[in-house]
């Protein structure tokens, strides 16, 4: 038994009501083998996929452990690489380990190419997609099945920045070996992987929740996005191990920012000169500057130096990350359709707004090496969950930098992109034709709180209280840090919830900790208040639901617990949920115009329709 699953069984975290922690779908072989004897098991009937041998479905017990049951119906055949089986008149089932679900990849694509179970790059996903953050759990899922059914368009269903958000590694997680990552705005660091689920488990939980709903029957391609894969600096050593844990991920994004931010030009013009001449084939610098040109780009020579010196380092780096992707999915996958797998070049975390210049020297770069990009994500000055201010600004910002994409074929990525405006929306549609790709995380931990805010149930209703004051808390004590950030963002936020709310600070509002508090207490519960906005995220995973910064990002038993209650909520609070997580989606699709208006509205009336979240669960699988 791994590492990871003997811990979770220890501590009694099952995958029915805390998923996705482990790389598997079944933490104990054996119980669940008893339960298949027992018949003690549920049979996901809308999962079943047909082979030409015969039929595979998705069985799980009250512990959420599933297996795979195979009934072959041809003399001889058997499911190719799928182990620790075990046998029951006549039916063969498997557990669903993540090695399990490599070899199930293997055996569904070799005889169904076209399939859509898995993540994959066909449709419009190589150059339109909208990006769903699974930020905090995996209860998005449904609605976003539902939504791309509804449309008839494939989204990425599936966005994490890993290690940011997700454990790159669980015996690391194990070993309480993970790195830090800090958060200037609460005044510390917070462990990797703070959202409390595994990469590996993410991918093998969207795989799952898509068959269980039938979603694959709708044969819709759909997405799985490895967001912001830090490039270089501290994360070469665990480079390894974050090309293995995304081996599902159907698009990569490479973020050079960490070797960018330790990158050094050389101050004199003859020092850059040297310093190309000697790391730079002279050849590919003399291609470069064709490209450049012919794009339409008079670069000025000493520019496009001074932008090799910073880049170089960064770009091998990324080429030699992007050999060891396709050498892992070639090595993994038996079936070329498998080994596909999109690029992203993140360069929004470059000083300032990104210019064309740096745009295009970037995407030559890229293909001059090999990895040709699908997506590329400029800064625009875009800041979460807030509208940009100026459309007409905005469209020549885009312009500028689509009429860079478009000849090489690139879609623009927008990052931060929660939030905006219905008229930011159209414009980044409208400029890009729908050649773009919008990163949506933030928004969904937000539908959370505004389902539960609304839910009647005492569950739901205690949840929200409790994850409302843990966020007045921290802005209370944030109010008052010694640290400069800290302080001036809490006050920020709370200016922000009492001007939303239109009232006046109170006088004594910061004469102590105790006095802030208290007043904030007063507010009502409120899912539009910027300080519940800004700090939600933090709560999953904070130990026993405290607001101390030494309990956030918890990967004890105890901050597994906190995450359980999410994963406790009511029906009713999981329906909500799921029908704002489908609006929002489309929304976008209408406002981008990647779906007609027609469609949507048909969309729209359908799904505030529902007041059964099993019967929106079901009509998953029905006939759109």
């Amino acid at each position: 038994m791994k590492p990871i699953n003997r811990f979770l069984l220890k501590h009694n975290i099952r995958i029915a009501n805390n998923p996705c922690i482990s790389p598997d779908f079944c933490l104990d072989w054996s119980g669940l083998q008893d339960n298949i004897r027992r018949g003690s098991i549920l049979e996901h009937c809308a999962s079943q996929i047909q082979l030409p041998s015969g039929s595979i479905t998705l069985v799980s017990d009250a512990t959420g452990d599933h297996a795979w049951k195979c009934q072959l119906t041809q003399e001889g055949s058997s499911c190719d690489g799928l182990g620790q089986g075990m046998e029951l008149d006549g039916i063969d089932y498997y557990p669903c380990t993540y090695e399990n679900l490599i070899a199930l990849k293997n055996l569904v694509q070799g005889s169904d190419p076209e399939s859509t179970i898995f993540p994959s790059t066909r449709g419009n996903l190589s150059h339109s997609t909208i990006g769903v953050g699974a930020r905090f759990t995996s209860l998005h899922w449904p609605g976003v099945f539902w939504a791309m059914r509804a449309l008839h368009i494939g989204f990425t269903a599936n966005q994490n920045s890993i290690p940011r958000e997700l454990v790159y590694d669980v015996d690391q997680m194990l070993a309480n070996e993970l790195d830090t990552v800090p958060f200037p705005f609460i005044g510390t660091d917070v462990p990797e992987g703070h959202q409390g689920q595994s990469v590996q488990g993410m991918s093998q939980g969207a795989i799952i929740e898509g068959l269980k709903t039938g979603f694959h029957h709708a044969r819709i391609p759909w997405s799985f996005n490895a967001d912001h894969q830090p490039i270089g600096g501290k994360f070469d050593e665990r480079e390894d191990a974050l090309v293995e844990g995304c081996l599902f991920a159907s698009y990569i994004t490479f973020d050079l920012s960490p070797e960018l931010s330790q990158t050094r030009v050389p101050d004199a013009a003859e020092a850059r000169n040297a310093w190309v001449r000697t790391h730079i084939d002279s050849g590919l610098v003399q291609r470069l500057r064709d490209q450049v040109a012919s794009a339409g780009y008079d670069l000025p020579e000493d520019e496009l130096i001074s932008l090799l010196c910073y880049v170089w380092p960064a770009m091998q780096k990324m080429k030699q990350r992007d050999d060891k992707y396709r050498t892992a999915r070639e090595k993994a996958f038996t079936h070329e359709v498998g080994q596909h797998y999109l690029r992203e070049l993140s360069i929004d975390e470059l000083p300032g707004l990104t210019t064309a210049q740096t745009t295009v020297v970037m995407l030559a770069l890229c293909d001059l090496m090999g990895m040709p990009v699908q997506f590329i994500a400029p800064a625009f000055g875009f800041q979460k969950n807030m509208p940009y201010p100026d459309n007409a600004a905005l469209e020549r910002l885009i312009q500028s930098q689509w009429k860079v994409c478009e000849p090489f074929g690139v879609s623009i990525g927008f990052h931060s992109g929660s939030g905006k405006s219905a008229e930011n929306y159209q414009v980044m549609g409208r400029v890009t034709k729908g050649n773009l790709e919008i990163k949506t995380s933030g928004r969904y931990t937000y539908e959370m709180g505004v389902a539960l805010h609304a839910s009647p149930n005492p569950v739901d209703q205690q949840l929200w209280s409790d994850w409302f004051d843990f966020t007045v808390q921290l802005a209370a004590r944030g109010a008052f840090s010694d640290q400069a950030t800290e302080r001036d963002m809490a006050r920020s936020f709370i200016r922000d919830a009492y001007a939303t709310l239109k009232q006046q600070e109170p006088a004594q509002l910061y004469q102590d900790v105790s006095t802030c508090l208290a007043a904030l207490r007063e507010l009502p519960a409120d899912p539009n208040l910027m300080f519940w906005f800004e700090y939600n995220f933090l709560y999953v995973l904070a130990s026993e639901g405290r607001a101390d910064k030494s309990a956030l990002g918890d990967h004890s038993p105890l901050g597994y617990a906190q995450r359980k209650r999410f994963y406790s909520i009511s029906d009713e609070g999981r329906l909500r949920y799921c029908q704002n997580v489908a609006r929002y989606l489309i929304f976008l699709a209408e406002n981008t115009g990647l779906v007609d208006p027609q469609t949507c509205a048909h969309a729209r009336q359908r799904l505030d329709a529902y007041t059964d979240y099993q019967a929106f669960v079901d009509s998953i699988q029905a006939d759109s």
